[in-house]
């Protein structure tokens, strides 16, 4: 497949810079994924499109604020974007700098008040750079202080309230970007969800940018995915086994939960318990295990996660919902408006 199968062209003003005041009034694309056929609703209606039985999965991770804004100790500013914990190597992440030529193993960079340092002792693909910081104190609350929110780049507004990029489910610390199609859902909403008689399902998948990684290869299928952490407990998937026996509807939150899902099915559509990484990529041609619906946001031209929508909808009735979202003047990406795909 080649890469510009996936493009549409998208107005600029079209991409949400601010989230809605009401999370649950954003705008709702319903796409048929067998006849393509498309409805037009309001988020906090999704309580209508289930049904009781369904099991609604969620992503619980929780954003930290991991852009950084520190100086080398030989001097000049430097951005440390942190992407993910280097397991068994206590205090040691991996991290996207700016500018990563004078990122030399060795460097020593110092952050706000002196309360945090560290020093890159690896290069790695992509650029990226490992660093071990130093510190005294508890380095969550460290970050939280000194840290900001990692917006991706095509938001070029000031988050005023940075809880805005949290879902409001949010419990593990661990993502350098939001599962944003969860950013939709109040907890009153979810409670009437539950009321209807949907289980909901809290997985984790901590996000990386590798998400947002352009594809660089024009053939599709050569493009190699990030890997990101997950992590699925007994009661999750008990809660998605048992929709599975009675013929009941997965439904994931986001394209996180799907991959999550996917990644640790098994060839029945069933899971277990469990934890690992994974990069898969799903794009069209892949065959579904375990989800049967998807709650998503719109998506950037040409990215992977066009393809994991292609793959479950099919490429033609996706760009199909895109066009006909950009003629009714949708929302576009994070802080846009969502689809369900069913």
């Amino acid at each position: 497949m080649n890469l510009n199968e996936f493009d549409y062209e998208l107005p600029k003003e079209l991409i949400a810079q601010d989230p809605l005041e009401d999370r649950s009034s954003s705008r709702l694309l319903v796409l048929d994924k067998r006849t393509g056929a498309l409805e037009h609703r309001i988020f906090r209606e999704i309580p209508e499109l289930l049904r009781p039985g369904d099991c609604l999965v969620l992503n619980n991770t929780k954003v930290i604020p991991a852009r950084l804004i520190g100086a080398r100790e030989s001097g000049g500013a430097v951005e440390v974007l942190l992407l993910k914990r280097i397991p068994g190597q206590e205090n040691s992440w991996e991290t996207l700098v700016k500018p990563g030529k004078k990122a030399r193993i060795g460097t020593k960079i110092v952050f706000g008040d002196g309360a945090l340092s560290c020093e890159v002792t690896d290069v790695v693909e992509e650029g990226n750079r490992i660093v071990r910081f130093s510190f005294d104190g508890i380095f969550e609350e460290i970050l939280d202080r000194l840290g900001e929110m990692p917006l991706p780049p095509y938001i070029t507004h000031e988050l005023k309230d940075k809880n805005r990029y949290q879902t409001v489910y949010a419990k593990y610390d661990g993502s350098a970007a939001a599962p944003t199609a969860g950013l939709h859902f109040t907890n009153e909403l979810l409670e009437t969800i539950r009321e209807k008689g949907v289980d909901i399902a809290e997985i984790t998948l901590h996000v990386g940018l590798g998400t947002f990684r352009p594809v660089k290869t024009e053939t599709v299928e050569e493009h190699h995915m990030h890997s990101e952490f997950w992590q699925i407990d007994d009661e999750a998937a008990a809660k998605i086994n048992a929709a599975k026996a009675r013929g009941s509807r997965v439904i994931a939150v986001g394209t996180t939960s799907c991959r999550t899902l996917e990644s640790a099915a098994k060839e029945d559509g069933t899971v277990e318990a469990g934890s690992g990484w994974t990069d898969i990529f799903i794009y069209p041609g892949y065959r579904f295990k375990c989800i049967d619906a998807l709650i998503t946001n719109f998506h950037l031209p040409k990215s992977t996660l066009v393809m994991l929508v292609s793959a479950l909808a099919g490429r033609e009735h996706i760009l199909a919902a895109y066009e006909e979202a950009i003629r009714k003047r949708y929302r576009f990406f994070s802080f846009g408006d969502a689809m369900f795909i069913n």
